[in-house]
């Protein structure tokens, strides 16, 4: 019989190896948009993993296994067709560079895009600490090496090739947004993983004991994974960035395919919001870390503005305002494309577009759109609760009140 301690070590094993799975597809033509700078923005460089990626993993080749049925339809059928986007329409970069009135941020791999208002430079599945470091810790990647540093060294690469000095890249990095992550969670994703319990999960010592590895690889990673995103803050401010954006981690305990797996039946368990507690617990060691790193960045730059994006309290916030935002209370955890039925939706054997899975007839009333991604909505909501009610501090764009 597995202790009380197992079980939520359990959950968090199983729920963490869900994280942020990799998706990508089809590409589709770029919408132009009329340039109207607001806050002096004029570009956008992003840096992530498939919460903001547009298409950089479709170019870096084909999925296989169980996300080779992202690659399609019913991804982006919001908006037409698949896109490389992890979502049934756009994403958070997406409205944040419309609000800013510069046009959908390309991904820095089509080489026939058009970067003069930004790049993309995020991947699906991407992690903060590269493929050697984690490697090195018996951690192997295996979706993507496009980590942080690579990302980086790609802006780097773009800049040089665009400008003539160092200058010019202070005098360009001037006037844009930048934005480093959320990335992370697929450094503790992979860590999980490799400390899986042996077929069929037998509540047994050995299975335990790797669950506990698994759980104390994950949080010795933390402050490695912090590090890495803080000091890639640091280069991008040394090289003239004077507005950076930080995300922190979302509440993974709250997120339905991760409630699914965890499939916990102690109420104990569970927060006031139906959410996991040892997840949130996990999420917010990562955001705390995070937050004493900007603030360390705050006093070395002070002349920078260096904004914490609490995806955190925002998703909290739009889970317990539902209703008001127009999704369906009773389906606030229940993902819009899967398969499985219950509380959650989701059956990680057939995920989202696999054989056996259904679209739901209004995704903007769902808040997840596969159990681990969202819907358009649900970006469009968690857009304004960051950059236009205050959970992204200090803000990075003043925008005018309606």
């Amino acid at each position: 019989m597995m202790t009380s301690m197992a079980r939520i070590l359990l959950a968090a094993l199983v729920a963490l190896l869900l994280l942020v799975c990799p998706c990508h597809a089809r590409p589709a033509p770029q919408h132009a948009a009329k340039v109207a700078a607001v806050g002096g923005v004029t570009a956008i460089y992003n840096f992530g993993d498939s919460l903001s990626d547009t298409g950089n993993l479709l170019r870096e080749g084909g999925a296989t296994g169980m996300l080779q049925h992202t690659t399609s339809l019913p991804y982006g059928s919001t908006i037409g067709g698949a896109t490389g986007r992890c979502s049934d329409g756009y994403l958070m970069i997406d409205f944040l560079a419309k609000d800013l009135g510069l046009p959908l941020l390309s991904p820095y791999l089509d080489e026939g895009a058009d970067f003069t208002h930004g790049a993309n430079f995020a991947v699906a599945g991407a992690t903060a600490l590269d493929a050697a470091a984690l490697s090195s810790r018996g951690v192997s990647v295996p979706h993507t090496n496009s980590s942080l540093a690579v990302q980086l060294q790609r802006f780097k690469d773009f800049m040089s090739a665009t400008t003539r000095s160092p200058q010019e890249i202070r005098e360009r990095l001037a006037q844009s947004l930048v934005l480093v992550g959320e990335i992370g969670g697929n450094d503790y994703n992979y860590a999980f993983s490799e400390n899986r319990p042996a077929a069929g999960g037998a509540h047994n010592l050995y299975n335990f004991g790797r669950v506990a590895t698994g759980v104390v690889e994950a949080v010795a990673l933390v402050p490695e994974v912090v590090r890495s995103i803080t000091g890639a803050a640091r280069e991008l401010l040394d090289m003239g960035a004077a507005r950076v954006v930080i995300p922190g981690n979302l509440p993974l305990g709250c997120v339905p395919s991760y409630l699914a797996a965890a499939n916990e039946t102690d109420p104990a368990a569970y927060d006031a919001d139906g959410c996991l507690v040892a997840l949130n617990l996990f999420a917010q060691m990562h955001n705390v870390l995070l937050q004493q790193g900007i603030r360390e960045l705050r006093r070395a730059y002070p002349g920078a503005t260096v904004a914490y994006a609490d995806y955190f309290y925002a998703y909290v916030r739009m889970l317990r305002d539902a209703g008001e935002a127009g999704f369906d209370e009773g389906a606030r955890t229940r993902a819009c494309c899967g398969a499985g039925g219950g509380a959650y939706n989701v059956d990680m054997d057939r995920m989202c577009g696999a054989p056996g899975t259904a679209v739901c007839a209004r995704p903007d009333e769902r808040i997840s759109w596969d159990g681990v991604h969202l819907t358009q909505h649900a970006y469009r909501v968690m857009t304004d609760l960051l950059y236009h009610k205050g959970f992204a501090s200090p803000a990075p764009v003043e925008f005018q009140r309606p």
